[in-house]
């Protein structure tokens, strides 16, 4: 695991992009998170540590844990940027900690709880126990003790329960899966409408970075990315919508390559692909 700092008082914890698999046989840790790449991240403040999406297995939500104590961290709280079990699965680590959720994601993991414990949900491998978050909200949370203003905002994009870390202070939005670099992964092909206009939304925050839980590692490492990822996921999104999306990613990127909103990594092109055919199948 490589950690990043992005920025004074934040940490990246980032695996994936190298090969290197967590199981040889078919699992969704490997082939829905480490192949393409996955951060979590921790907000600093004295000894209090606001960490942002447990990691893909509880040895690394522990590994996570144990350096951020090392550092001087007392205190933990943990807000999940959505469901997914990507974001969900290190739980059990922070059994003892405040967990923060908005409540479409505590309804989905208390509606999914038993298959995500025996490992029938996705596969295996299976997340057992699953610890449900402790505290929820909805629309808008902002946390005190973090020496800036912290603000959670829920949205519906890439999955209907996003939440967003906003630090406005220093214009800084830590994204979860409501942006991704290079393509977004639609699992909910029902809301597509419905994510553009939250898109624009965010968007409206105008943040100077961007911290994605997927995306490269080196430009999350140097501060982030710009805005424009979120008017590349829009503009991604919306050529789904109409059906203007079935071109290699270099070409239908190309604006955003080109700009450096995006930067191609070839096992995005298995996302579109799935995102293409999950389109056609509603006619």
């Amino acid at each position: 695991m490589r950690i990043l700092e992005p920025a004074p008082g934040i940490l990246g914890f980032y695996e994936g992009r190298d090969g290197v698999r967590y199981l040889p046989q078919e699992n969704w840790v490997d082939d829905g998170a480490l192949s393409l790449g996955i951060a979590s991240y921790a907000l600093l403040a004295g000894d209090h540590a606001l960490v942002y999406d447990t990691h893909v297995a509880p040895d690394r939500a522990r590994f996570i844990r144990k350096y951020l104590k090392d550092r001087g961290i007392r205190h933990f709280t943990v807000v999940l940027s959505h469901w997914h079990l990507d974001h969900v699965a290190g739980t059990e680590a922070f059994a003892d900690c405040e967990v923060i959720a908005n409540t479409r994601t505590a309804a989905h993991l208390l509606t999914h709880k038993s298959a995500i414990e025996d490992g029938s949900f996705h596969g295996a491998p299976a997340i057992n126990p699953l610890i449900l978050p402790t505290r929820i909200f909805d629309h808008l949370l902002a946390l005190e003790g973090f020496g800036e203003r912290v603000e959670l905002l829920t949205f519906n994009i890439h999955s209907d329960d996003a939440t967003i870390i906003w630090l406005p202070d220093r214009g800084i939005l830590l994204a979860g899966d409501t942006v991704e670099d290079c393509v977004t992964y639609v699992g909910e092909v029902e809301y597509l409408e419905s994510h553009v206009a939250d898109l624009a939304r965010l968007a409206t925050l105008n943040p100077a970075k961007v911290l994605p839980n997927h995306g490269s590692p080196d430009i999350i490492a140097t501060g982030g990315y710009p805005p424009g990822l979120i008017t590349a996921t829009a503009d991604y999104t919306r050529a789904l919508i109409d059906r203007r999306a079935a071109r290699p990613l270099p070409d239908l990127l190309k604006p955003h390559l080109d700009a450096g909103h995006l930067h191609y990594f070839q096992p995005y092109e298995a996302i579109h692909a799935q995102n293409l055919a999950r389109v056609a199948a509603i006619g």
